[in-house]
């Protein structure tokens, strides 16, 4: 007798119906806890010590890699070369194109995307930015770093199931270091438009001038400039989260309800 086939495997709706509920409360859930920590003094200093602080770090290492320079991300300082380097700007495109070459092999189009973007931003930052024009970003990337690399750790809530950050619960913690983030800097412009006095402005011991001092002081930036800088990329990043939030809950409960 011919084997008969194997029974098809049943829709998962339980798991379907979980995972949009999931999306529909987690980064609301995860922004408001941010909120909350950030509103009291004591919290909000765990927040940003082992938090914000690392984020903020790293957008100055980022936007400095994608610029030509070494960096290395470390409390409260980036340590950056003083010159470009060729190594570094081989490497950075080296991963450009690994992302674009996986992405575009699993046919993942809006990633592609981004992993093209991320090719264009190097072009630009490495061989069309002046060394001043590069120093000025990635002493902006501090604070707006935190933001837009909040907001990306927040994104990866979205995940397939197939990624190893959706199977290894990633997406979990890169959900409250995204919202810790971005929440601590971004409440921090946003107050600046009517209170400049939160504005961080001085000198760090051990490190030098903060950056919106810089910014102000050696780049001439006027203190209105620096603060709807900030608040037009944080707003930015507002949209794009909640253009993929809504997307990504719209398309979970669809699955869920077959």
């Amino acid at each position: 007798m011919a084997a008969r086939p194997a029974p098809a495997p049943m829709p998962d709706f339980e798991g379907r119906a979980l995972e949009w509920k999931l999306r529909a409360i987690a980064v609301p859930a995860a922004l408001l806890v941010a909120i909350g920590f950030h509103a009291f003094p004591l919290l909000h200093q765990i927040q940003r010590i082992w938090l914000s602080m690392w984020i903020h770090e790293l957008g100055h290492a980022v936007t400095a890699l994608w610029s030509g320079y070494g960096a290395a991300p470390m409390p409260w300082r980036t340590a950056i070369s003083p010159d470009r380097m060729l190594l570094v700007t081989a490497l950075v495109a080296l991963l450009n194109v690994a992302l674009l070459a996986r992405w575009y092999a699993s046919r993942r189009w809006l990633l592609v995307g981004v992993a093209v973007a991320l090719l264009l931003a190097q072009y630009v930052m490495t061989f069309v930015w002046s060394v001043n024009e590069a120093t000025i970003a990635f002493t902006f990337g501090g604070d707006g770093g935190a933001m837009v690399l909040g907001t990306a750790l927040m994104l990866t809530f979205f995940v397939g199931k197939d990624s190893q950050i959706y199977q290894g619960a990633l997406r979990w913690g890169f959900l409250c270091i995204g919202a810790a983030a971005f929440v601590d800097t971004f409440a921090t412009w946003w107050a600046a438009r009517t209170d400049p006095s939160v504005i961080p402005f001085g000198e760090i011991e051990g490190v030098g001038l903060s950056d919106p001092t810089k910014l102000v002081r050696i780049y001439q930036w006027s203190t209105d400039d620096l603060v709807d800088r900030y608040v037009t990329l944080g707003v930015g990043c507002l949209i794009v989260l909640v253009a993929a939030y809504a997307w990504a809950v719209r398309d979970a409960r669809r699955a869920a309800h077959g």
